[in-house]
């Protein structure tokens, strides 16, 4: 190729650069709104309006990956990444876990000399997880808000919520003098509060190894050192579920709503459909007073005559 051939191909290219350069400079506001708030993502290398949100320009070069899953299964067989870090777990969820089936990577069995070795690096693993006796309390009072948030049936937002304020308490030195059963399950009262879940120190203290007294101290120092917002608990949302309970109807449970706090009894009553105020006070885990003195000052304040 000639010296004069190279050169000319330069300036065409050259010349193609600049013209794509022009283009792109050319596009400076949108074809729908006109507006020129033109953004470029930088996931997609898509060019989009700010204030419409159209897609003025796109990539040919799609960024996700190279296989097609047609279910949840195929996804998740496919994929090749690890599962998300979460709180949850002391490290986190980042060591390796050698799995307990004793196949190779075809899913053939492998030989008894294999299984035996497989069996003391498991044994090994799970050893070296944890460091120091620091770590080895973490894991445990970690495990103890999975067991406690399990029996209660919350969602996991709420186990992520009471790990995250476990670390905290810990990190500022709050365990020191107090059991870990007790500041495990104080974490999880405070993030069922947080959460907006509906689960009274009775509930809790049912599936912990301490008693309600030593959960509701420990709960109130926390909150306190750690700086935790608690709004009070909004009885509406014991309502659904002690209604559901007692197999009560739509309309107690709208009428116990309006009336709220310890009112289900009364709404029951309203409704003619009646339940006993010791079956009320069982659900509530209050006592038959209770609920006996309340009723009577709600119907006297609104009015109603039983």
């Amino acid at each position: 190729m000639t010296r004069p051939t190279r050169q000319r191909e330069r300036e065409t290219e050259t010349e193609s650069s600049e013209r794509e350069t022009e283009q792109e400079e050319s596009v400076r506001e949108c074809p729908e709104c006109s507006s020129e708030n033109l953004v470029k993502s930088s996931d997609r290398g898509e060019l989009v309006c700010e204030g419409c949100g159209l897609v003025v320009e796109e990539e040919t070069i799609d960024p996700g990956p190279e296989w097609r899953a047609f279910n949840h299964e195929e996804r998740q067989e496919k994929s090749r990444v690890g599962a998300p870090t979460t709180q949850t777990m002391h490290d986190k969820g980042l060591t390796t876990t050698i799995d307990w089936k004793d196949k190779d990577a075809y899913g053939r069995s492998i030989s008894s000399k294999k299984r035996s070795q497989m069996h003391r690096l498991r044994k090994w693993q799970e050893r070296i997880r944890t460091k120091d006796a620091g770590e080895r309390n973490l894991q445990f009072a970690l495990s103890e808000i999975d067991r406690m948030a399990s029996a209660l049936g919350v969602p996991r937002s709420v186990r992520e919520v009471a790990s995250v304020i476990y670390r905290r308490a810990l990190k500022e030195d709050l365990i020191r003098g107090r059991s870990i059963e007790g500041v495990a399950t104080a974490a999880l009262y405070a993030a069922c509060r947080k959460e907006g879940i509906p689960r009274s120190l009775e509930e809790i203290s049912e599936v912990s190894r301490v008693n309600r007294k030593e959960i509701g101290r420990t709960y109130r120092y926390i909150s306190q050192e750690l700086g935790l917002e608690m709004k009070p608990v909004d009885p509406k949302k014991y309502v659904p579920r002690f209604c559901s309970e007692l197999s009560l109807s739509e309309e107690v449970q709208t009428q116990a709503n309006e009336i709220i706090e310890t009112a289900i009894y009364a709404a029951s009553l309203l409704c003619n459909e009646k339940k006993t105020q010791r079956e009320v006070a069982d659900v509530a885990q209050v006592t038959e007073v209770t609920i006996r003195n309340r009723y009577q000052e709600q119907i006297k304040a609104m009015g109603i005559h039983s």
